[in-house]
């Protein structure tokens, strides 16, 4: 099941965990079986439920795997095998976020005996407090090893190569970790599975710059010290799309606007379509530096419905503080022009560019001949007249496009 944004915003004393632990027959989970499964769930960390079972992986357990884990071959004989324990730890696990201790090889061991039983792969999100681990507390311990950290921190439970035991132990150091991430402002579930890869970015500190982001559509604005523009972009997850910014992105644009900003706005908007609208607006009129090395934003134009007696249509750059009508941002003038033929075909719209004065021309101009056009350059039709038409395309652009959109069905 696919994730929603609002899921993965979810804060993180809503989030259900399962903290999983294998036990095996080593080698890989192409060859080897699973021959214990830990499991422990929590929420908001009340632990609310364990899991725990011998599983017969059907092939001999190694001397060496015995003498680690203690499990032997007349334990794991009258268990059930693989197909007869999924069934009850997947209703166990659900959709919640499964968590474990280099947990790749864990899932390689369960999505492996989910693919020979018929099933699908399990689709829960993840996080490894390996990958947690390395990012909070590398310099405090030798190496991010499960034991090592459980003897660091002093964990409450301690590793001992059995499932339930590591699986506890892997919840002590989850919590110890969400309490570290806390510092950094990580206060959702987007946050906590994007961490790890944040680690390594030299800006990483200016992530409190984003501490107050929503997780809603809308456009960003970078700016620096002085309050200068630097970057405006768009988001679908606001949050989620600024913070992707440090997550080690080596581009050098990238890296200089995060070196230079200081400051970090936004603007909610309705929908991801709005965001941007929104966001070519402000570049065209803010031009922000990092903006300007682009060169796709310089294609964008409106379609201006003109401010005189007489208003046409007309292909523009920019919006002027004036009482004409713009559509827009479009991305290219040819775009824009096939916009304008369609309300042209809809609605009678004079199409000739000289301005209707006092001086008539001799006759209406081809458009008006043809009957696809009014002609008040020719005296044809009045100003009152001609405002009605006005009227009547404003008002399919802006609340009614049936008005515009029904003559082109027909």
């Amino acid at each position: 099941m696919q994730a929603s944004f609002d899921d993965l915003g979810t804060p993180l004393r809503l989030v259900t965990f399962v903290v999983v632990d294998l036990e095996t027959t080593g080698g890989s989970a192409a060859d080897g079986g699973i021959t214990e499964i830990g499991a422990v769930k929590y929420l908001g960390g009340e632990q609310l439920a364990t899991f725990c079972t011998f599983v017969n992986p059907g092939c001999s357990i190694p001397r060496q795997i015995t003498l680690l884990t203690g499990i032997t071959q007349s334990m794991v004989a009258p268990a059930p095998p693989p197909d007869a324990v999924l069934p009850t730890f997947l209703e166990f696990l659900g959709d919640a976020v499964i968590v474990g201790h280099n947990v790749r090889y864990d899932l390689g061991y369960l999505n492996g005996a989910l693919e020979r039983s018929g099933r699908p792969k399990l689709a829960n999100r993840v996080i490894d407090t390996l990958g947690l681990a390395r990012r909070l507390v590398r310099d405090e311990v030798p190496n991010c090893r499960l034991s090592t950290l459980a003897d660091r921190f002093r964990l409450e439970h301690r590793p001992r190569h059995r499932a339930l035991d590591d699986a506890l132990a892997t919840a002590d150091l989850l919590h110890l970790l969400l309490e570290r991430a806390g510092r950094l402002g990580v206060c959702g579930l987007d946050d906590l599975i994007t961490l790890p890869t944040l680690g390594g970015h030299p800006q990483a500190g200016k992530l409190r710059l984003t501490d107050k982001l929503p997780r809603s559509p809308g456009v960003y604005v970078f700016r620096d010290g002085g309050g200068r523009t630097l970057y405006v972009g768009k988001a679908a997850n606001l949050r989620t799309r600024v913070r992707s910014y440090f997550s080690g992105d080596d581009r050098r644009k990238v890296g200089q606007l995060l070196r230079e900003t200081e400051r970090i706005d936004h603007v909610v908007c309705p929908s991801p379509l709005e965001a941007a609208v929104l966001e070519v607006r402000l570049i065209h009129r803010l031009e922000p530096r990092f903006n300007r090395q682009l060169t796709t934003w310089r294609r964008y134009v409106y379609l201006k419905l003109t401010d005189e007696p007489f208003p046409r249509l007309s292909v523009v750059k920019a919006i002027r503080n004036d009482a004409a009508l713009y559509l827009g941002p479009l991305p290219s003038h040819q775009a824009a022009k096939r916009v304008a033929t369609a309300i042209e075909t809809a609605v009678p719209l004079r199409r000739c560019t000289v301005t209707p004065g006092r001086q008539l021309r001799p006759g209406a101009c081809a458009a008006a001949q043809l009957g696809v056009a009014t002609c008040p350059c020719a005296g044809e039709t009045s100003e009152a007249d001609y405002a009605l038409i006005t009227a009547s395309v404003r008002r399919g652009l802006l609340y009614e496009p049936a008005l515009l959109l029904g003559p082109l069905e027909q």
